[in-house]
C-alpha cells in the first residue's frame, strides 16, 4: 500500500515490490486507498502486467488516503479481518512517519510482519540518506528558481519563495543551493530577520542584479507573505515578489535518481520479508542497503547538514 501525501516515485516502488515477488513466487495484493483500502476491502492481487509503464507516472495507482478510523482500535481490527480474509502474511507500506506509525502499531498489536518504504518529498526520515520523491521535488523546485531568476533579472527584483518544508528544511536547502538563492530559511533554526536584512544589503551595496530567498513553509519567522512584509518595512527600495510553490513539488514525472531509489528499496523489503525481518524500514546509507527499527526512523530527528549550510554562505556573495 500507499500511504499519506504523495510522492514521485512511489509507483516505482510499488512495481518493484510487485516484480520481485513475483521473481521469489510470492503472491502479492495491492491495497487501494491506504489503511482506508485495508479496512473496506479495497483489496485485489497484482500481477507482472498490473504495473507495467509505471515507473515514469507521478503519484501512486493504488491511491493514497489519511484514515481517521484506523487511528482507532475498531477500525484496526476492520482492518485486520479483511488482512486476514486474504489470506496476507507480511505488509509492506509505502510512506512517511504517519504511515510508518500507523504500520507499527497494527504491526505490534497483532503480529504481522511489516517492512515500510520511506516515500516522502520531506526527506525527514532518519535511516536513509533519501527518502523517495526527495529528488524530484528538489529539482522541480530549482527548475521553477531558474524561471523566477529570470524575471527577478529583467527586473532587478527581491523574490521570496517558498517550498515545502512544514517540519524539515531539506527541499529549502538543496532547492537554495541548486538555484543559486542569496538565503534560505528553515524550521530548524531561527533566523532573525535583521540577519536577512543585512545579508540583503550587502548583497545591494555588491550591486547584485537579482535576489531570491528561499523559504520553507514552516519556518520560525512566518510564511513568505510575512517574510516580505517584514523586509519591505524595512529595505523599502527593493521591488518585492512572493512565489509559493505548494503542491506543484509533489507532482511530476519521478526523476532518474528516484526511480533508481525506489526500485532498489522495493527489492529489498520483498529481500528483508523473505529473511525475516519485521518492524523496519528499508533504506540507502552510503549507497548500501540498510534497515532500521521502524520507531527510529519515526523518533529519530533527522539533521540538516551544516556543511551545506557553509557552501551556501560561501556562494551567496
Amino acid at each position: 500500500m500507499t500511504s499519506g501525501g504523495d510522492a514521485p516515485g512511489m509507483n516505482a516502488a510499488v512495481r518493484a515490490v510487485v516484480r520481485a515477488c513475483i521473481y521469489y513466487d510470492i503472491q502479492v495484493f495491492g491495497i487501494y486507498k491506504g489503511y482506508d483500502g485495508l479496512i473496506s476491502g479495497n483489496i485485489e492481487e497484482l500481477r507482472v502486467r498490473s504495473v507495467a509503464n509505471i515507473l515514469s507516472r507521478g503519484g501512486t495507482f493504488l491511491l493514497s488516503a489519511r484514515s481517521d478510523e484506523f487511528r482507532t482500535k475498531e477500525g484496526r481490527i476492520k482492518a485486520y479481518e479483511n488482512f486476514k480474509k486474504h489470506e496476507l502474511d507480511a505488509l509492506v507500506v509505502i510512506g512517511g512517519d504517519g504511515s510508518f506509525t500507523g504500520a507499527d502499531i497494527f504491526s505490534r498489536e497483532f503480529d504481522i510482519p511489516v517492512i515500510g518504504i520511506p516515500g516522502t518529498i520531506d526527506n525527514d526520515l532518519a535511516g536513509t540518506d533519501f527518502t523517495i520523491g526527495f529528488d524530484t521535488a528538489c529539482n522541480t523546485a530549482a527548475e521553477a528558481i531558474d524561471k523566477i531568476r529570470d524575471t527577478a533579472s529583467s527586473h532587478e527584483r527581491l523574490f521570496f519563495v517558498e517550498v515545502m518544508g512544514r517540519d524539515a528544511g531539506f527541499i529549502a536547502v538543496n532547492s537554495a543551493i541548486g538555484g543559486g538563492a542569496v538565503a534560505m530559511i528553515v524550521p530548524e533554526h531561527n533566523y532573525p530577520i535583521e540577519k536577512l536584512i543585512k545579508r540583503l544589503q550587502k548583497g545591494a551595496a555588491n550591486q547584485k542584479a537579482s535576489n531570491i530567498v528561499v523559504i520553507a513553509e514552516g519556518c520560525q519567522l512566518g510564511n513568505a507573505y510575512d517574510i516580505a512584509d517584514q523586509v519591505k518595512a524595512k529595505l523599502d527600495y527593493f521591488d518585492i515578489r512572493v512565489t509559493v510553490l505548494g503542491h506543484l513539488q509533489r507532482g511530476g514525472s519521478p526523476t532518474t535518481m528516484d526511480r533508481v531509489l525506489a526500485s532498489r528499496l522495493g527489492v529489498a523489503a520483498v529481500e528483508g520479508l523473505r529473511d525475516g525481518k519485521s518492524k523496519v524500514m528499508v533504506g540507502i546509507i552510503n549507497n548500501k542497503i540498510a534497515y532500521t527499527p521502524i520507531n527510529e526512523a519515526i523518533k529519530i530527528e533527522k539533521r540538516l547538514d551544516p556543511e551545506e549550510f557553509r557552501v551556501a554562505k560561501i556562494l551567496s556573495i
